[in-house]
């Protein structure tokens, strides 16, 4: 099964089902993740960081090549709501911007 690793929740592995978005398989695995939409693309609060396996991800839905033209979505940022990991191990790191202050957040 594919993994997403999140770096700064102390290394968490997310094991990422089949057509899951990285945001559902990230709340089946029991974290907080902001997501101020409720998922739905309409803002940014759900970003991801991704330091590696970018590539690995399905292409960029239309919702987040608005929110890149816009400036608000980096290259290498990615909507955990609108974003699929069909196969391998992506790692990524939750933007200070978004964090939760009820969550505890390492380095890594």
């Amino acid at each position: 099964m594919p993994i997403l690793t999140v770096q700064n929740l102390f290394d968490a592995a997310v094991p990422v089902p089949a057509d899951a978005t990285l945001l559902a398989a990230l709340h089946a695995a029991g974290h907080d993740w902001m997501h101020a939409c409720g998922g739905r693309g309409r803002c940014t609060s759900c970003r991801i960081q991704v330091t590696k396996g970018l590539e690995l991800l399905t292409p960029p839905t239309d919702a987040e090549l608005r929110y890149r033209r816009a400036g608000r979505l980096l290259n290498h940022e990615r909507l955990t709501c609108q974003t699929r990991l069909p196969a391998g191990e992506v790692a990524g790191r939750v933007p200070e911007a978004t964090k939760l202050p009820h969550v505890q957040y390492g380095e890594g």
